[in-house]
């Protein structure tokens, strides 16, 4: 990718030199880089059982002690009995305990390795951001939002690839959702525009149908594209046939997203790993895409020309103005006429044309942005689904009033 040096994955493979990269975490904790809830959750759960179950062994102990006397030799079984499940919730504490420390010793390596990876292709390793400032639909939903393992680069313009987590909470349930995801930042804001991919599981929402547009060729065989209403020509402007092509080819499993001054690509699966084949497959992306950006740029929106005042003359050929005549002086006529041609009676030499009119500039184009309409998306109604939950409800009353009914009916 222009501006990204050469592609090396070594960094991804090498073996890790565990010290260095111990001492890297260390650090970022430090400079408060990683998120320590996770980690700060578990130590609280280890020691919450580790007395819990300290507290039972010495109860079960101390009536164990005051009641030998009277269980005799049954005391031994018993303790025995007793003391199993003890040892055994136990171990698994502390086998728990040592395998979190084989997952922290996993994350670190990874640090290590994406850290560096990062420093040879001239981008920037960010480990954990909290609530991501970025306008994609996947940024607001949930809580917990976190992007973890982010790589950014900065030339030829602002890319940053990563994954991110969320949860949704579903009454009791609690479920976490992840995403990868590659953000890259335009010179301009465009309208909101969506790509759902036909190749994948994963959806940004629902939108009206009215604003589904087709496009030419087998455009809509990959994506369905979404764009407000009354921006069907800015969308055909945008995705012309060259740049369908390079979605096609390149981004037929991610679903994409426009908006404000942003181009999101997202994909159920993590896009931040230490495969180096998945970083040679998005590197390759993302140099298809970036070669074809700079066109979008051009692209203005016509509705925030300044609409003309109906009291000043815009452009060439406005009338002239009342009393222009009148006005200009025997000085004005030494400028605009030739030189020692006097205006006779004050006004403009004969054989002079009058001067032209000052009038408004005449924009050639509008500023960058986007008029309000074509800002955000309409989101649609889930018809199918409502109508779904209000059929299991209905049928539910119906069974119920039925049940209800079955002793008045039978009854003699």
């Amino acid at each position: 990718m222009p501006g990204i040096r050469p592609f090396d994955a070594r960094a991804l493979v090498e073996p890790v030199d565990t010290a260095a990269a111990k001492a890297f975490t260390t650090r970022l904790r430090r400079e408060g880089r990683i998120n320590e809830g996770g980690r700060v959750a578990a130590i609280v759960v280890y020691i919450v059982m580790l007395v819990f179950i300290g507290g039972f062994a010495l109860v079960g102990l101390f009536f164990l002690i005051v009641f030998t006397s009277v269980l005799k030799e049954g005391a031994i079984f018993i303790g025995i009995l007793f003391g199993l499940p003890v040892l055994l919730c136990v171990g698994v504490i502390v086998g728990a305990f040592f395998f979190g420390l084989r997952g922290d010793r996993i994350a670190e390596e990874r640090r290590w390795r994406l850290a560096r990876f990062a420093q040879a292709v001239s981008m920037e390793y960010v480990p954990s951001i909290s609530e991501p400032p970025l306008p994609g639909s996947i940024f607001s939903r949930g809580s917990g939002r976190t992007a973890v393992d982010v790589l950014r680069g900065r030339e030829p313009r602002f890319v940053e690839v990563g994954n991110y987590r969320y949860t949704v909470s579903n009454g009791k349930n609690q479920t976490t959702v992840r995403w990868g995801y590659i953000a890259i930042k335009l010179n301009v804001p465009l309208p909101h525009i969506v790509l759902d991919a036909s190749g994948n599981n994963i959806s940004l929402g629902t939108f009206g149908r009215d604003q589904h547009l087709s496009l030419e060729g087998d455009f809509d065989r990959y994506f369905r594209l979404y764009c407000p209403q009354g921006y069907e020509r800015d969308a055909l402007y945008l995705f012309t046939p060259d740049v369908m092509a390079r979605f096609i080819d390149n981004a037929a499993v991610f679903d994409v997203e426009i908006v404000d001054d942003w181009l999101f690509l997202y994909s159920s699966d993590d896009m931040s790993t230490l495969d180096p084949g998945r970083w040679a497959w998005t590197f390759s992306l993302l140099s298809a895409l970036l070669d074809k950006l700079a066109q979008w740029e051009r692209w203005r929106d016509d509705r925030l020309l300044p609409a003309a005042d109906p009291g000043v003359p815009w452009g060439p050929g406005a009338g002239a103005m009342p009393g222009a005549g009148a006005a200009a002086g025997p000085g004005a006529a030494a400028g605009l006429g030739a030189p020692g041609l006097a205006a006779p009676s004050g006004g403009m030499p004969e054989g002079v044309a009058s001067a032209p009119v000052p009038v408004a500039p005449l924009p050639l184009s509008a500023p960058p942005g986007v008029a309000p309409p074509g800002q955000r998306l309409r989101r649609g109604v889930p018809w199918l689904a409502l109508g779904i939950i209000g059929g299991v409800l209905a049928l539910g009353f119906v069974l119920i009033g039925a049940f209800l009914l079955l002793p008045v009916l039978f009854l003699p």
